[in-house]
């Protein structure tokens, strides 16, 4: 595969290169850009990745993933468009950043522009990623943003104007299971459990909840149903839920996450 760059060894960018090399891209062939130098170090000795000195080395790569802070993403892009043509595609995991602002800042080139929406799973390898493409963008450049992004877990594609929505569900989603967790081993811990024991139970079973989930074909709705016997336990559990408005909280819990992110789009 052509050279891959990655502008921003953070976190997610750290994900996105164990990623390419699990999905089988050589580390010779990625590049990272990174101002921490003691960051960029490790990421090199690390992963058998390689440092590019700075912004005027910038050529030939066929994919450039900027990850970087939305409010340092322009001025990214302002300083390696000189060093890009269409034939690169670049691929944009700056939260709340609309694609047309990229575009802008490329100084009337061509390029493709891709927009994504990950979230924090992919630094094990679980992650959902959400896909946008530009006005410049192919399906050989969104196939090819597909594949790289494989090795972080799955990757869908949708149109620019559900990423606000894809935001709410999946890029702040994994928060709303953490919170789900210490509620659940609070509880336990209030039923006499000790923290050790209602922290395994509960991880445990949120783990094998949705890998049932995951591999078994079955909806969520036939699996609750499943396992909720008639005046049972689960049927008890559940009527406390739905009493106290589940459903209402999760849709305006979700709904503010989508307003919030409308509004970082417009900052």
């Amino acid at each position: 595969m052509s050279q891959i760059l990655i502008i921003g060894a953070g976190a997610m960018g750290e994900a996105i290169i164990a990623g390419l090399i699990k999905s089988g891209t050589k580390p010779s062939s990625i590049s990272i850009l990174e101002k921490r130098q003691e960051r960029s170090a490790q990421i090199c000795a690390q992963y058998g990745v390689s440092e590019l000195p700075n912004v005027d080395a910038l050529s030939g790569f066929a994919a450039i993933f900027l990850i970087v802070k939305p409010q340092d993403l322009a001025t990214s892009v302002s300083e390696i468009s000189d060093h890009i043509t269409a034939a690169t595609v670049l691929i944009s995991l700056a939260a709340g950043k609309k694609i047309a602002g990229i575009e802008a800042s490329l100084k009337g080139k061509s390029v493709p522009v891709i927009r994504v929406m990950p979230n924090t799973p992919a630094l094990v390898g679980e992650g959902m990623a959400a896909i946008s493409g530009g006005s410049h963008c192919s399906e050989k450049d969104l196939a090819l943003a597909e594949k790289l992004l494989n090795g972080t877990g799955k990757v869908i594609r949708v149109q620019e104007d559900l990423q606000d929505a894809v935001t709410a569900v999946s890029g702040s989603g994994p928060a709303y299971f953490f919170l789900i967790i210490e509620a659940m081993v609070a509880a336990g811990i209030e039923l006499g459990l000790t923290p050790e024991d209602a922290h395994q139970l509960s991880i445990q079973t949120i783990y094998g909840a949705a890998t049932m989930l995951r591999d078994s074909g079955k909806t969520p709705t036939t699996l609750r149903e499943n396992v909720t016997s008639p005046n049972g336990t689960t049927a008890a559990a559940l009527k406390s839920l739905n009493e106290s408005g589940i459903q209402e909280i999760f849709s305006a819990a979700l709904l503010a996450a989508r307003d919030r992110s409308r509004e970082l789009a417009q900052g």
